[in-house]
């Protein structure tokens, strides 16, 4: 199968090549596509050498997939054009994730809803996703009614030139070109992206947003506050979840221990816990410290952790391509 893999040398499109190589995904013909100035460059993939080609090239070969991964502003713009000559586009930045025309997927919760006239997919945020995996079963079981969120989310959510920033602090040196308005080493940014005009942020409003959508339940009331700290690997979460329904905690474990994606680490005598150490190169979610709120009844606090450049985004992407492949969806 002919892939193309767009933004191919950034952070992400690297862990999607990482990804696409580990699942065994059927590539026959990899395109890298990559800005201008990187065109001829050389990128390996499974053991050979792949050229970086223009955009333009990649949309004249048609391939079966491409995955997105270069910004909003290039996916409203280039996303369309593979999708004219046939190609399923996955794009894992914001341009399309509200669009009412356009699916929003985590594979195990929703994949089921794709068709074969679905050709610009929206990978959702990578924040939401692990949260929506955590909680759409207990969804199910329990209604949610109301989620309370805090992310302690990671500089690799950023990209590479947040990455720089915080090795050069931990250095000892001023950063360079510094990808946030304060120094993020030693330090905690309660701001994720830009303000809006509620005050919340961007970042904040798209978790609310898509999990609505994701878990087709616009009742669900969500309210977030997104973090940034100075850690390499995964972003966390604290998740208070109102249920309408009463629950045991023995069948929230139970019901997350059969969630698919979700692995429960949760032995506190222990002190085993979700970390984000431990989350980095996995592509489970790892959830713990699972206890009633006993401040108000039918709420439940947990832990959340997962590799934001895993199941946030790169082994995501990867997934609803598998998941369309299986269901016929896609061209050889």
């Amino acid at each position: 199968m002919k892939i193309a893999v767009v933004g191919a040398t950034g952070l992400v499109g690297g862990e999607m090549l990482k990804v696409l190589a580990e699942r065994n995904f059927p590539v026959t013909e990899l395109l890298p596509v990559a800005s201008e100035k990187s065109v001829g460059q050389e990128i390996e993939f499974q053991g050979k050498k792949y050229k970086v080609v223009s955009m333009d090239a990649a949309i004249a070969a048609r391939p079966a997939v491409a995955i997105f991964s270069a910004g909003g502003g290039v996916s409203k713009e280039q996303a369309p054009r593979f999708a004219e000559v046939g190609t399923v586009v996955i794009d894992n930045s914001s341009a399309w994730r509200m669009d009412p025309t356009k699916k929003l997927v985590v594979p195990e919760i929703n994949a089921k809803e794709l068709t074969s006239a679905d050709k610009i997919i929206a990978n959702p945020n990578c924040s939401t996703i692990q949260m929506v995996l955590a909680l759409h079963q207990l969804h199910e079981a329990f209604q949610i009614k109301r989620i309370v969120v805090s992310t302690y989310q990671s500089v690799t959510g950023t990209g590479k030139k947040a990455v720089d920033q915080l090795m050069e602090e931990r250095a000892g040196q001023t950063a360079s070109n510094p990808a946030y308005p304060h120094p993020i080493d030693l330090n905690v940014l309660p701001h994720i992206d830009v303000f809006e005009d509620n005050g919340y942020t961007k970042e904040e409003m798209k978790m609310v947003r898509e999990t609505k959508k994701i878990l087709g339940d616009d009742t669900i009331q969500v309210t977030a506050t997104a973090v940034r700290i100075p850690v390499m690997g995964g972003h966390s979460e604290a998740v208070n979840v109102e249920f309408a329904q009463e629950f045991e905690l023995s069948d929230v474990y139970r019901i997350l221990r059969e969630t698919d994606g979700v692995e429960v680490v949760d032995d506190v005598a222990q002190n085993q816990y979700p970390m984000p150490k431990d989350a980095h190169g996995k592509d489970a979610v790892l959830v713990g410290r699972l206890r009633r709120d006993e401040s108000q009844p039918r709420t439940l606090n947990m832990w959340v952790v997962a590799d934001n450049l895993r199941k946030g985004a790169a082994t995501n992407a990867v997934q609803i391509a598998e998941a369309m492949m299986k269901m016929g969806l896609l061209r050889s």
